[in-house]
């Protein structure tokens, strides 16, 4: 799926009407075909037998027995945190349907329309309530949901089907993959269901339980639309994309297959008025079960970590390289000091393989590397100079688990980005980019920044004069001109041209 089609809803409509004119005239084509032209083919297709029917005559039975282990997660949230991702005068607030999600979070755009905060926060409220769906894994009581869900929780509440409410703690969360695991407080021997064992393929049916808009124990079915989506929510994206409605509150819920296992957590949808439209989107449970594993045994996820900017190889380069194909990771630069870089992996090299298995691309080359974890050594083969070369590495640890753990004052930093609704990142580290300054790497349209003109790629080298080298000195710029309620001038390179934008005191709130 091309992800410009989902950031652009007029674009996505464009090519889905497009599908639907090829689909058309395939029909008429097609059609003439088997009646006129090639009656022994047709003859052929009549003759084989109907493939047997694989759809259940009723998902009743499967309901009855898994739905027991589907629960409703209730969760009270501070209000400080619903309103730090908030501006000032209104601007780009989040809905009183959305979890807080800082609006330079990659999953914004998804729970801006699939968020689970069940009620207005107002601005002398306390604290803010939020509804998602969750599901037992083990009769001891340890429940799967979305971090979306729970990420900023004081207190957890969940709801059975036969009414009971039982409190909960957070065990872990993992952001990257929006996966969050919770144990009941109180013992009990709860009806749990199991992972699947196999990726479902496209077109085999499914069914989602969870609590759409508070209701509870709702089921819709429908089928695999597509496997490998990526949505650009995170670094390791692998969705399964079903049509089985789900809406707002189902965040977190299962998505069964016709044997009663789960083979997805239903976590975002796309859709222009909030409500289904027939595309959501589940984390597979094969991505899900080593996650939950490892935060049930750690409370945390560590991902092994090679240290390297990369990026597709395409049709051109490969052809300068004297590549056959398109598949691989190019090598744009070794970060200094990383594993990789120790190990001798070098700017031009064209990442095939890790441990003999097939690298198709940078994103598939990301989440090899995560799943083997710290510490492991693995083999890579490299194109290099018109010949394969093999290098050992020792994985580290991906410096963004220990980010995840930063102080108070990295959070408070990410919050005041938020405000502006943009996401920055040093320009060292974007592929071909400048030396000096940040980079804007992602704009809300709805935002302050954008409102200023501030777009996507353009490189802010100065605040106050100061030269930025990071995203941590912008916001210190901010912050002292938020004391002192004065506007803050910045030295912004938009591709050749370089100008001074002034962003006033109505930017702090």
């Amino acid at each position: 799926m091309n992800i410009i089609n989902i950031r652009n809803p007029s674009r996505l409509r464009a090519a889905l009407l497009g599908a639907v004119a090829i689909v058309a005239v395939g029909g008429v084509a097609t059609e003439t075909t088997l009646l006129g032209t090639t009656p022994s083919h047709a003859a052929q297709i009549a003759s084989e037998p109907a493939p047997a029917e694989i759809a259940p005559g009723s998902f009743a039975d499967i309901v009855a027995r898994v739905s027991p282990a589907v629960v409703s997660v209730k969760v009270k949230i501070t209000e400080d945190d619903v309103a730090a991702s908030q501006d000032g005068n209104g601007a780009g607030q989040q809905p009183p349907s959305m979890p807080s999600v800082p609006k330079d979070d990659p999953m914004y755009r998804f729970f801006k329309q699939f968020g689970e905060n069940n009620g207005p926060v107002h601005p002398n409220s306390r604290v803010g309530m939020a509804l998602g769906s969750g599901f037992f894994i083990s009769k001891d009581g340890y429940v799967v949901t979305n971090n979306h869900v729970v990420e900023h929780a004081t207190t957890v509440e969940l709801t059975l089907q036969d009414g009971r409410t039982v409190p909960a703690t957070v065990v872990g969360t993992d952001k990257k993959t929006d996966l969050a695991l919770l144990k009941t407080k109180t013992g009990d021997n709860y009806p749990f269901v199991p992972w699947g064992n196999s990726t479902p393929r496209v077109g085999d049916w499914v069914m989602a339980v969870g609590n759409p808009f508070g209701l509870g124990g709702t089921v819709t079915a429908g089928i695999v639309s597509a496997r490998g989506r990526d949505i650009g929510a995170g670094p390791y994206d692998d969705f399964l994309q079903i049509d089985a409605p789900v809406n707002k509150g189902n965040s977190g819920g299962p998505t069964f297959n016709t044997q009663g296992q789960v083979v997805g957590i239903n976590t975002a949808i796309f859709s222009p008025s909030g409500g289904s439209v027939g595309i959501g989107f589940a984390i597979p449970a094969e991505v899900a079960k080593g996650v939950i594993a490892e935060l049930k045994a750690n409370g945390v996820v560590s991902r092994g970590w090679l240290g390297l900017q990369i990026q597709p190889v395409s049709a051109d380069i490969a052809d300068s390289l004297g590549l056959k194909s398109t598949k691989g990771a190019l090598v744009s630069e070794p970060q200094k000091g990383s594993p990789a870089a120790d190990a001798g992996v070098k700017s031009g090299d064209v990442v095939e393989a890790v441990n003999g298995t097939a690298v198709e691309g940078p994103r598939d080359l990301s989440r090899s590397i995560a799943a083997f974890g710290p510490d492991k050594q693995v083999t890579l083969t490299v194109w290099r100079d018109g010949a394969d070369k093999m290098i050992p590495i020792t994985l580290g640890k991906l410096p963004g688990d220990k980010e995840a753990k930063a102080d108070a004052s990295a959070e408070t930093d990410k919050t005041e980005l938020s405000s502006l609704g943009m996401t920055l990142v040093p320009s060292s580290v974007v592929p071909g980019g400048a030396k000096d300054g940040v980079t804007i790497a992602a704009v809300d349209q709805d935002g302050i920044a954008a409102q200023n003109g501030l777009s996507v790629g353009d490189v802010i080298l100065q605040a106050n004069g100061k030269t930025v080298s990071r995203p941590a000195d912008l916001t210190t710029a901010f912050s002292a001109a938020k004391q002192e309620r004065k506007p803050v001038l910045l030295r912004v390179k938009s591709g050749d041209n370089v100008h001074y934008l002034a962003l006033g005191a109505n930017a702090f709130g």
